[in-house]
C-alpha cells in the first residue's frame, strides 16, 4: 500500500442535471403537482392557472374537445361516465364519484334481527369483496380475523348473497351464474348444469365436447350460452368502473392542415409560473445581506425550473416532429402503417443521447386524427424483411395477420401455422410462434376458440 496521485474522468451529476432530466420525464398531470409542491415550498413563485378550473361546463368542453377523434375505448368510458352526469347536471362533475360497492351493500345491512356481532361479520365480509363483488377469502380465514366461527360467516355471506346486485359475494363465476338464475328463477337445466360443471370448457369454446357430455345437441348448449350470456358475470363492475376512470390527457396533439402536420405541446394543463415583483423588488432594496442572498437563491432555483420546463417543452417538441417525419404514412392513414423505428435513430437526428429521447417520451401521449397513443407506440422494431429487403414492423404485420383472420371461414378458422404460410405468400417471412405472440396481444383466440358451431 501506498500513496499517489493519479488522474482520472468521473461523470458528477449536479442536483440542477437531476432536476432538469426528473422534468423532463415528468407528463403534463406531473408536472402541474410538481410547479404546486414548488409553489409551496419557494415564495418567489407565483403560479397562474391558465384556464379556470371552477368553470366545469369548460372543462367539460375540453374534454369532449380532447377526446374526439380519440380511440373508441376512450370515447366508450367517456360517454358512460357522462352520461351518467348528465342525469344531474354538469355540476356533478366534482370529485363526488356517488357510492361505492360497499356503501351500496352496507345500506342494505340494516336488518334488524342481526347481532352486533353478526353485523361486525356482514361488514367486514362486504369489505372483502374484490372490484368483481367476490369473496375470494377462506371462510375460516375470516372466522379468525372477526373473532367468530364459520358457520356465522358461512350465514353472513349467505345474507350478503341475497342483496343487489344479484350475484354479490360468490366465491367463483359459477357461484355468480347461479345466484343470479336463482334470483331470475331461472330453471333451464341445461344452462345451470353448464354453470355447475362445464364453464372451463365453454371457455375453451368446445362445445360439441360439452354436448356430448351433456347427453345434448350442439344446439342445445348454444341455446343454453344464449340464456348465460343474460347474465353479468362480474356484477360489482357497475361501481368499481366509475371510481377507477381515468383520462388520458394528451402531451402532444398532431393536427393535419393543408398538405402539413401542426405539432402542438400541451400547455394548458399545468399552470405556468413567474417571479413575484414583490420579492424582486425586495431582493433589489433590502440591506440585509442575508435576506438579500436568500431571495437571490430562491429566484435562480424558480428561473433554473422555468428554463427546464422550457427545455422539457422543447425536446418533446423536437422529438414529436422526428416522429411524425418518420411514421408519417401512419398520420395520414393510420394503424398498419408504422415503418420500423428506434429511439437511436431519432436521438441521432435531433442531436440528443437516446436516454433523453426515453425521458421525453415516458408516460406521455400523443393525440391525431387516428386516436390517442403512448408516444413510445412509434418506436417499433423491425418484425420482418419482405421478399424486396424491406423492414416490415410488427404494427404491420398484425394489421395483415387480423385482416387475415377476419376474411377467414368462421367454421374452419386458419390454425397459427396456417396463417403463418399465409403471411409467406405475402412476402412477410414470420414463424408460427412469432403469430400466435402477435395473437395473443391483440386478444384473438386460438383456431378452436375461434370456430363457430352453425345451427343444423
Amino acid at each position: 500500500m501506498d500513496i499517489k496521485m493519479e488522474v482520472s474522468q468521473q461523470i458528477v451529476l449536479s442536483q440542477k442535471m437531476i432536476q432538469s432530466a426528473r422534468i423532463l420525464q415528468m407528463s403534463s398531470q406531473e408536472l402541474e403537482d410538481y410547479l404546486n409542491e414548488t409553489a409551496m415550498e419557494n415564495p418567489v413563485v407565483e403560479v397562474e392557472e391558465k384556464y379556470d378550473p371552477g368553470d366545469e361546463r369548460q372543462d367539460l368542453s375540453r374534454k369532449l374537445e380532447w377526446l374526439e377523434g380519440s380511440d373508441e375505448q376512450n370515447r366508450i368510458y367517456y360517454s358512460q361516465d357522462n352520461d351518467e352526469d348528465d342525469k344531474q347536471g354538469v355540476q356533478n362533475l366534482s370529485d363526488n364519484r356517488g357510492e361505492d360497492l360497499g356503501e351500496y351493500l352496507e345500506s342494505q345491512l340494516m336488518v334488524p334481527a342481526l347481532s352486533d356481532q353478526e353485523r361486525q361479520v356482514a361488514s367486514y365480509l362486504i369489505g372483502m369483496l374484490d372490484a368483481r363483488g367476490y369473496y375470494t377469502e377462506d371462510p375460516q380465514e375470516s372466522a379468525r380475523r372477526t373473532g367468530s366461527d364459520e358457520g356465522t360467516v358461512l350465514r353472513m355471506l349467505h345474507l350478503i348473497q341475497t342483496f343487489d346486485p344479484a350475484g354479490v359475494g360468490a366465491r367463483n363465476l359459477s357461484e355468480c351464474l347461479l345466484l343470479q338464475m336463482d334470483r331470475r328463477e331461472i330453471s333451464d337445466p341445461t344452462a345451470r348444469r353448464i354453470a355447475e360443471e362445464y364453464l372451463p370448457e365453454i371457455a375453451r369454446n368446445r362445445l360439441p365436447s360439452v354436448a356430448k357430455k351433456m347427453k345434448v345437441s350442439v344446439d342445445e348448449v348454444q341455446r343454453a350460452l344464449g340464456v348465460i350470456r343474460t347474465l353479468n358475470p362480474k356484477p360489482g363492475n357497475s361501481f368499481s368502473s366509475r371510481e377507477n376512470l381515468k383520462y388520458i390527457v394528451p402531451d402532444v396533439t398532431v393536427v393535419k392542415l393543408d398538405g402539413y402536420f401542426e405539432i402542438l405541446i400541451n400547455e394548458y394543463m399545468y399552470p405556468s409560473i413567474q417571479i413575484s415583483p414583490y420579492y424582486s423588488r425586495m431582493a433589489k432594496e433590502t440591506g440585509d445581506r442575508e435576506t438579500r442572498e436568500y431571495i437571490d437563491g430562491k429566484i435562480r432555483q424558480a428561473e433554473w425550473v422555468m428554463q427546464c420546463i422550457s427545455q422539457r417543452n422543447s425536446t418533446l417538441l423536437n422529438v414529436a416532429r422526428s416522429i411524425v417525419d418518420h411514421q408519417i404514412r401512419f398520420f395520414e392513414k393510420g394503424k398498419g402503417h408504422l415503418v420500423p423505428l428506434r429511439m437511436t435513430e431519432v436521438a441521432q437526428e435531433i442531436g440528443m443521447h437516446e436516454s433523453t429521447v426515453s425521458r421525453a417520451v415516458r408516460d406521455k401521449y400523443l393525440q391525431c386524427a387516428h386516436g390517442v397513443y403512448p408516444m413510445n407506440y412509434f418506436f417499433t422494431g423491425a418484425a420482418s424483411r419482405q421478399s424486396n429487403g424491406a423492414s416490415v414492423s410488427s404494427d404491420r404485420v398484425k394489421t395483415m395477420l387480423r385482416d387475415i383472420i377476419d376474411s377467414e371461414n368462421h367454421n374452419k378458422p386458419y390454425s397459427d401455422r396456417i396463417l403463418s404460410e399465409m403471411l409467406a405468400r405475402k412476402g412477410i417471412a414470420v414463424s408460427r410462434r412469432t403469430v400466435a405472440k402477435y395473437r395473443e396481444s391483440m386478444g384473438i383466440r386460438d383456431a378452436s376458440g375461434r370456430k363457430v358451431f352453425d345451427k343444423k
